[in-house]
């Protein structure tokens, strides 16, 4: 450099660097005080403890910090070119009973931004049964009732599957159903190569969640194998497992115990897999993972991105190339911490965790409607949903910046925690002999049940938030309207129209159809799917082709289920005997304020009172400080209330809590008198008094609202 050039300074040096000792010593006068790591560290559910602040020293020692997106773990996505080049799918579930409203509604979603159709198939055919082998609440109620090649033309009449994927959620009629969808391809000509979704398999994640299964596993296995090899040949685009972490999430678990069990659930698959002559670099590429993303932002993103980093170096363990070490990666927002009461606060909800699926990383994303814990979602909410996406899509720009959260120091601190501990519990499931062995053993679900209960816990005691629910109430909120499907009466139809279709048939088609039929019972493996799609074209049914391959099969070993939680719904049980009560005629019950004193005597607690008893739906009278307890119970007679909530100071307590009781009771023997706050020296002296309950920080708001409902009545 020639010294006639100017030295550079450093940008800002004129402020001097500060340590984290001098960080910490300036929080510490802040919390006057309250000790340091009681208050700045916060515990979460997965047993990892957030820190305050991170620094790039929390990262010196990551491994997968320096990798590039599109290279080895993949912990910055599969594709070096992010979403750049080619963005997430826009996926969404196709809410219908019938094929015919599935059309309408698939056709206006693939015109209104949606990439990716989610057909979910009802009870019956998730099972491989026709309506008329099943029972009426299993018909229609919770998917679309399909059961034949006809029914499937009319379902998908006018749709591009060569631009839109197909995702079908069949349970366990993941062949029959995909001889359907053959069969229509073949019959369309549309080339199998150019047609893409995924045929979701799960046989362990629907035993969790079912307990059982209507065939043993072998027999599901024997025929995921069959698919697979055919799927691998014959339609690259197509795959044909979708692990779902639904059941782990839905029943209350932790990120890392969400990522230790579909790790384990898809390991076993290629093990079971491998068993029937497929290599894991044939099956690692046909399975895709469904993972659900709730609302704590920071721990979801590093969830997919540790989850991603798992399996790469899964695959790469038991011998995988780097092709089947990349994850296949949809992301499914949760119903488990969605709302019944004060319902459109769960567009937020979902929002958030669109944000954090993008920034984890998905190849493709369900946006759940915000009603679709309470009601079949209707078009308004549909649109909502996909907009949520395509405004994250289309204006924020985010696909403008390959991994934005990468480098992070906290992300990246956060994914490699979750990551260490969730390989950890996934060691223990394989000391178990794999995941069916920990199914029937109860592990994993006794693991979820136990942190579920803690997260309802924590919301009956206020621990955790949850907006309009249990906090910030909104007494005057007015539900939405549930629409009533008549069950009976679709089973009826539907089971008629099938019935219809075998009758309609020619003798000789009837005659070729159950030559078709005696060809799947006994094939060789090899042959078994092209055998069904024969049958289908013929003109079998899904419940035909489902009897004829499992004839000698018999229905699985069952497990303890899983138990489908909201975390929400102890509270929200409150709200609804509450409205249920005043539906009869009944006038909501008001609560009586006893304000005492000044206003910066009452205020903290009284404001802290009426978010807390909202909670209930009651209603609340409450005034300025009143000056005397002579003063409070002459207001509390006047108002009629058979409840008194006392507010003022600990210190005020003992000398004004003797005589207003005192006084309610002689105005209402039988008044219900609640003190603000829990005084732990006084306690005994204010039950003496005629105190009833105690309202605070630390009570729970279930128990404490069912004992005031028990005592005004309302069941």
């Amino acid at each position: 450099m020639s010294s006639t050039q100017p030295k550079k300074e450093k940008l800002l040096a004129e402020f001097p660097p500060v340590s984290y000792d001098d960080w910490r010593k300036l929080v510490e006068v802040e919390l006057k005080g309250a000790p340091f790591d009681k208050k700045m560290f916060t515990a979460t559910y997965e047993g990892i403890t957030l820190k305050p602040i991170y620094r790039k020293e929390d990262t010196a020692n990551l491994p997968h910090v320096n990798s590039f997106p599109g290279f080895a773990p993949f912990v910055r996505g599969t594709r070096a070119s992010g979403y750049v080049k080619q963005p997430w799918d826009v996926a969404q579930d196709v809410i219908s009973s019938s094929a015919a409203e599935f059309n309408q509604s698939a056709r206006t979603m693939a015109t209104h931004g949606v990439s990716a159709l989610n057909m979910v198939l009802d009870s019956a055919t998730r099972k491989g049964m026709d309506p008329d082998s099943a029972k009426p609440g299993e018909v229609g109620v919770d998917g679309v009732s399909v059961s034949s090649l006809p029914e499937l033309e009319q379902a998908l009449d006018g749709l591009d599957l060569e631009k839109t994927s197909l995702n079908v959620r069949c349970g366990s009629a993941a062949l029959p159903f995909a001889a359907v969808l053959v069969a229509f391809a073949r019959k369309h000509q549309k080339p199998l190569t150019n047609v893409k979704g995924c045929i979701e398999a799960d046989p362990l994640g629907c035993l969790a969640g079912q307990g059982a299964l209507p065939q043993s596993l072998d027999s599901a296995y024997r025929e995921l194998a069959a698919l697979t090899a055919w799927a691998a040949k014959n339609a690259p685009q197509i795959q044909t497992f979708s692990v779902h972490s639904c059941p782990w999430h839905e029943a209350g678990g932790s990120a890392v115990q969400e990522l230790a069990f579909v790790l384990a659930t898809g390991v076993e698959y290629l093990r079971e897999m491998n068993k029937r002559g497929l290599t894991v670099n044939a099956v690692a590429p046909r399975i895709r993972f469904s993972v659900t993303v709730g609302v704590n932002f920071f721990t979801e993103i590093s969830k997919l991105r540790a989850l991603k980093m798992l399996w790469a170096n899964a695959i790469k363990a038991i011998g995988g190339n780097e092709a089947a070490q990349k994850l296949s990666l949809h992301v499914r927002t949760s119903r488990r911490n969605k709302t019944v009461v004060d319902p459109y606060n769960n567009m937020l909800r979902t929002t958030v965790e669109a944000f954090a699926g993008m920034l984890g990383g998905c190849d493709s994303m369900q946006v759940g409607a915000f009603d679709e814990v309470l009601r079949r979602p209707d078009d308004f909410s549909q649109r909502i949903a996909r907009n949520s996406q395509l405004v994250l899509q289309k204006e924020c720009n985010l696909d403008h910046v390959i991994d934005p959260v990468g480098g992070s120091w906290f992300v990246e601190s956060l994914t490699s925690e979750i990551a260490n501990r969730a390989w950890a519990l996934f060691q223990e499931v394989e000391k178990k002999g794999g995941m069916a062995a920990a199914l029937k053993e109860g592990f994993p679900q006794q693991a979820v049940t136990a942190t579920g209960a803690e997260r309802i816990k924590s919301v009956t005691r206020r621990k955790d938030s949850v907006v309009g629910v249990n906090q910030y109430a909104n007494i005057k909120e007015k539900p939405l309207e549930r629409p009533v499907f008549d069950a009976q009466g679709f089973f009826k139809s539907r089971s008629q129209q099938v019935a219809s279709y075998r009758t309609s048939q020619e003798d000789a088609v009837s005659r070729d159809v159950l030559k078709k039929l005696e060809k799947i019972v006994a094939p060789k493996d090899s042959k078994l799917f092209e055998t069904c799609v024969e049958a289908i074209t013929a003109g079998a049914t899904i419940g035909e082709v489902t009897r004829s391959v499992r004839i000698h099969e018999t229905a699985s070993e069952t497990v303890t289920p899983v138990k489908f939680i909201r975390t929400a719904e102890p509270v929200e049980q409150l709200r609804a005997a509450m409205e249920a009560y005043v539906a009869k005629g009944n006038e909501r019950p008001a609560l009586f304020f006893c304000n005492m004193g000044a206003l910066r005597d009452y205020k903290a607690r009284a404001d802290f009172s009426r978010g807390y008893l909202s909670v209930g739906g009651y209603s609340i009278l409450s005034s300025e400080g009143f000056k005397t307890p002579e003063d409070a119970v002459a207001a509390f007679v006047k108002s009629k209330s058979k409840v008194a909530v006392i507010c003022s100071t600990d210190p005020n307590y003992p000398t004004l809590v003797p005589p207003l009781a005192k006084g309610i009771r002689a105005a209402n023997p039988d008044a219900y008198i609640i003190l603000a706050g829990f005084p732990q020296d006084q306690i005994e002296a204010h039950k003496q008094a005629g105190v009833n309950e105690f309202i605070h920080i630390r009570a729970d708001v279930c128990e404490t609202l069912h004992k005031l409902h028990s005592k005004l009545g309302i069941e």
